[in-house]
């Protein structure tokens, strides 16, 4: 039974690409079943997919090797507040060899980096 030409809803849509992807089936068998062309249906399963990304945040987006490496990085190194004599300075825990940091200049008017080599 073919699909009457009218405006089907984005929502039926999603749906419709939903139940391909757990039918198991092939894109021709699915589109056949349903009486549409399969190039549509797959047209629709790359529109949602796209929708869905341009909607997602960026830190919930699956990240490349690259990305989960610096993300990883950038959670291994830690800044801790100094107490005591040397208060207003921060040590770093631990931290990749390529990592970088910047501050502005202390109380003193120095900067971190000139700070650090006292």
């Amino acid at each position: 039974m073919a699909e009457e030409h009218s405006r089907v809803p984005r929502e039926e849509w999603r749906k419709r690409v939903e139940r391909w992807r757990d039918s198991g089936l092939t894109a021709a068998e699915f589109a056949g079943e349903l009486g549409i062309n399969p190039r549509t249906l797959m047209y629709w399963k790359w529109l949602l997919a796209r929708d869905d990304k341009a909607s997602t945040p960026a830190l919930e987006r699956r990240q490349s090797p690259k990305q989960a490496r610096a993300s990883k990085q950038a959670q291994l190194a830690a800044a801790v507040p100094v107490a005591g004599d040397r208060a207003g300075l921060i040590e770093i825990q631990s931290a990749p060899a390529d990592a970088r940091f910047g501050s502005r200049a202390g109380r003193d008017g120095a900067p971190l980096s000139q700070r650090a080599r006292r």
